[in-house]
């Protein structure tokens, strides 16, 4: 089994266990993941709050004006649902948690409506 087999698998199997989410919004919060700690002067670990504004900054980056339709459509609706992929990769293997680590950190960290469409940085409002 090659590398790409092997993460078509492992994607798989996330979905069916957690058929909500797109096998695509895995991908994206590992990158985001990676984007964030590219970011540190040097590698530690990485809170729910900082993953989940990495999310919103990559998506914006990567989607402009409809990063939240994107990731709406991954099933990513709410921060919390950034914290389900992450405790699904858990869960799966793919990344570890720290004891302290819960799925409440990314509880209400911000506004999906107020992050990617009233405070989007490029806007054209007068």
């Amino acid at each position: 089994m090659n590398e790409l087999q092997f993460a078509d698998e492992v994607l798989d199997q996330l979905q069916e266990r957690n058929p909500r989410f797109h096998p695509r919004s895995y991908v994206f919060v590992l990158r985001a993941l990676h984007s964030v700690i590219q970011s540190l002067d040097k590698p530690r670990h990485i809170t729910g709050r900082e993953l989940t504004e990495g999310v919103r900054e990559l998506a914006i980056g990567s989607y402009g004006p409809l990063a939240r339709t994107v990731l709406e459509h991954w099933g990513i609706h709410e921060t919390e649902d950034v914290g389900r992929v992450v405790f699904a990769m858990v869960e799966q293997g793919i990344l570890v948690k720290e004891d302290e680590d819960r799925p409440e950190d990314f509880e209400n960290l911000f506004d999906f409506e107020e992050a990617f469409d009233s405070d989007y940085p490029w806007s054209a409002r007068p």
